[in-house]
């Protein structure tokens, strides 16, 4: 009888207990990521319950840009297509507006991704959870041809008046060289700051330098002179996103399938694509 009152006692306890907070207890905590990173619900789950996978990106020739209509093509467009497709659902394209909240994005999951020529910085990394790089490039500094012989050193750049994509790979560049700039929506409108004589000059990557300065571009008077560094893209996911691992193992199928290549090749980029 003693070891009845002494249970039943223990029971009505932790029934008080539980009352005070609310009737039940408290949940299991989530462990975390493998990484360090707090565990999210299934990313791929949701995307293929909601049927569409939102791809956050900028007008940003030869990745994603527009067809001279509402088509976004470019080869991070077209391989954000070719993944949707895999994952059985539709890609839409967001054109962010301030670049340097791409993070903020995602969380509040305005977008799922981020494609678009992605610079894998220490930022970046700490941010959110990205994708096995799969492509070099570089940041280079813009000028126009006229005063290019100049400009070849970092040495030499300090007097130019600068127009940078706020939040970029290029205004991470120019902080660290201490030189200022008028931060920009996009490297588009950065290199319109230059065609036009409003900047002296612009930092953008590489890869869109090859496609939209020089001879028979839309910017003929323009060239690159300085590389600043050398970088590689990924895409960005939510951290502890599970379309991370099913990014990682579709594009390896991509590739050994030819379908990235081929797909470089139509924008001139299969030379800075990683071998996988």
């Amino acid at each position: 009888m003693k070891k009845k009152l002494i249970s039943l006692s223990l029971a009505l306890a932790l029934g008080l207990s539980l009352a005070a907070c609310g009737g039940k207890a408290d949940p299991t905590p989530t462990p975390d990521a493998p990484d360090g990173s707090p565990t999210v619900e299934s990313d791929l789950a949701y995307v293929k319950d909601k049927g569409t996978l939102i791809v956050g990106m900028t007008d940003f020739a030869p990745m994603d840009y527009k067809d001279g209509g509402d088509e976004w093509i470019g080869f991070d467009a077209d391989m954000a297509k070719a993944f949707a497709e895999s994952l059985g659902v539709q890609a839409e394209f967001l054109e962010l507006a301030d670049w340097d909240a791409k993070s903020m994005e995602l969380d509040t999951k305005a977008i799922d991704v981020v494609w678009n020529g992605m610079t894998l910085t220490d930022d970046v990394k700490a941010l959110m959870s990205t994708s096995e790089p799969y492509c070099l490039n570089g940041q280079v500094v813009v000028v126009n041809k006229a005063v290019a012989d100049q400009y070849q050193t970092k040495e030499s750049l300090s007097a130019l008046k600068f127009a940078v994509e706020n939040g970029s790979a290029g205004a991470e560049q120019l902080d660290e060289l201490n030189i200022p700039y008028t931060a920009m929506q996009n490297q588009a409108a950065a290199l319109m700051e230059v065609a036009s004589g409003a900047s002296d000059a612009a930092v953008i990557d590489l890869l869109m330098a090859g496609a939209m300065i020089g001879e028979g571009t839309s910017y003929p008077d323009l060239t690159y002179t300085v590389q600043l560094n050398d970088e590689e893209y990924g895409v960005g996911f939510r951290l502890g996103s599970d379309l991370v691992e099913a990014f990682n193992d579709w594009w390896k199928e991509a590739y050994d399938a030819g379908t990235v290549m081929e797909t470089a090749k139509t924008y001139g980029v299969q030379e800075s694509i990683i071998e996988k």
